[in-house]
């Protein structure tokens, strides 16, 4: 089964975000999808915006490419800090990380 069919996605567009109070700074989003994850120099992880720069509002959050799809599900699935939230765009559902069913 592949990833998107395991998050029942088909297709439907998915964004990312963070909640840095519950990051550990372990990195380990940013080894999985770096194109997607970085630590910023506060030792906490952010998603990156299209331009690559960090948005470090609260809940900001970032589209997930298709390609980075599976990169980004394992990094919400290995997180210690169980602090990535993967959700759909249209309904706000979570299909990855603390909040997915």
């Amino acid at each position: 089964m592949s990833v998107q069919q395991e998050a029942g996605v088909g297709g439907e567009d998915l964004e990312v975000w963070i909640d840095q109070d519950l990051c550990t700074g372990d990195g380990i989003c940013a080894q999985y999808a770096p194109e997607v994850f970085e630590l910023d120099i506060d030792g906490l992880a952010y998603v990156k915006g299209s331009d690559d720069e960090l948005l470090q509002a609260p809940g900001a959050t970032t589209p997930v490419p298709l390609t980075l799809l599976r990169d980004v599900a394992d990094s919400a699935k290995e997180c210690p800090g169980e602090c990535i939230h993967v959700r759909r765009v249209s309904d706000k559902a979570a299909v990855y990380g603390p909040d997915a069913e």
